[in-house]
């Protein structure tokens, strides 16, 4: 058999099963829910957080709240794709629109070490991945494949499986620790919001001078973050005198 009719093969038989939907369900709720309040912020013409300018996060967004329509315009594709995601025949577009947009978030949280969807971020995208791979039988032929004429019917509703796929939902759980695990440990240093969180994490550091340093360039100086690292990378390790 052929990889597309095994593709084909596996999609029908999770798009067959009743926990498998209702998992969908859950992943289309949460991540409307995820971009109903921000979006609605942006068309409001509120600022979406309150962090400081001086945060990498907080030129970024503050820069971005100056950008007037721009700013409205993000909103309402974010409310617009959640909307869509709760609608179940406009669920695929919501998902389709929502993707870039949440892809975006993530690699920024990522180069601004963003703690505060350092989790909820990456959690979202692979959320987002599975509700486009749950209506692969509509997106595959926008993939550049030669697909032959559907020979698996997708599965209605009243004839769903009830087999509880324990491997699937183990590996949900593996996942979420995963990335949970990742997202903490992944950083050596982090400006986290304000500059007491930020120095709370120096005394147990390997250069707690050089930590204290970091987190004044970035919160009190308000310089960029690949400055403020590059100093901090570059200090030596401190030794510690046990007495």
């Amino acid at each position: 058999m052929s990889l597309l009719f095994n593709l084909d093969l596996m999609h029908a038989l999770v798009r067959g099963n009743k926990w498998h939907r209702l998992f969908s369900i859950f992943c289309r709720v949460s991540l409307a829910a995820g971009f109903l309040p921000s979006g609605y912020v942006k068309i409001a013409g509120e600022r979406f957080t309150d962090l400081a300018v001086n945060h990498p996060m907080g030129h970024y967004l503050d820069a971005l709240y100056q950008t007037g329509f721009y700013y409205t315009f993000i909103g309402v594709l974010q409310m617009g794709a959640a909307i869509l995601l709760l609608i179940p025949r406009t669920a695929t577009l919501g998902a389709v629109i929502y993707f870039p947009l949440i892809l975006n978030i993530f690699i920024l949280t990522l180069s601004t070490r963003f703690v505060g969807s350092l989790l909820s971020s990456p959690m979202m995208v692979l959320a987002n991945l599975y509700l486009l791979c749950w209506d692969y039988h509509k997106l595959k032929f926008m993939l550049p494949f030669n697909y032959p004429p559907p020979q698996i019917p997708i599965p209605k509703s009243g004839s769903l499986s009830n087999r509880f796929p324990i491997a699937f939902f183990s590996g949900v759980v593996v996942t979420i620790f995963l990335v949970g695990l990742t997202a903490f440990n992944a950083f050596n240093i982090q400006p986290f919001n304000t500059l007491p969180s930020c120095q709370r994490q120096c005394p147990d550091s390997s250069k707690p001078t050089a930590c204290y340093e970091f987190c004044d360039c970035i919160h009190t100086k308000g310089r960029p973050l690949n400055e403020c690292l590059e100093v901090y990378n570059k200090a030596p390790e401190e030794v510690v005198k046990v007495e």
